[in-house]
């Protein structure tokens, strides 16, 4: 994917982001239990994701690039459930724009201080006095639309 298509991808990612985490808490919502509303929508992306392998097969990964991955790459999705399963069972009570806007707090904060420290394998970048600002401003919006 060309640089071109970064930004309006992600931005678009972050849209259904907001808009998925709505739409598990109506599935939530009709199903009545949360563990059953997670697992259909996993379920529906484990078969999304199959028939993508399917149609695009290639590349395979090598046994080097196996006996090289960290051990924790693959915990990711687990660590994805968890913020599907706290918007899918808070999102009624509480409202989009909280959820989302402290869901999307929490994992900027995370992600400059994995910056800064490098951490996961991410290559640095410094904290700085403009991302500190643009971290309080996130946590500043976020508590006027909570409070609000």
């Amino acid at each position: 994917m060309s640089v071109v298509w970064a930004f309006p991808f992600i931005l678009i990612a972050g849209v259904l982001q907001a808009v998925g985490a709505v739409m598990n808490g109506a599935l939530n919502k009709s199903l009545v239990n949360p563990w059953l509303a997670t697992s259909v929508s996993f379920l529906l992306v484990l078969f999304l994701a199959i028939a993508l392998f399917a149609c695009m097969p290639r590349p395979l990964p090598t046994t080097n690039d196996i006996t090289q991955m960290p051990w924790w790459a693959p915990l990711g999705g687990i660590t994805g459930a968890v913020a599907v399963f706290a918007g899918l069972l808070l999102i009624q009570k509480l409202g989009a724009g909280p959820v989302n806007g402290l869901t999307i707090t929490a994992n900027l904060i995370t992600s400059l201080l994995i910056d800064h420290f490098g951490l996961l394998r991410m290559e640095v970048h410094s904290l700085n006095p403009y991302r500190i600002a643009g971290a309080v401003l996130m946590i500043a919006g976020v508590t006027l639309i909570a409070r609000f």
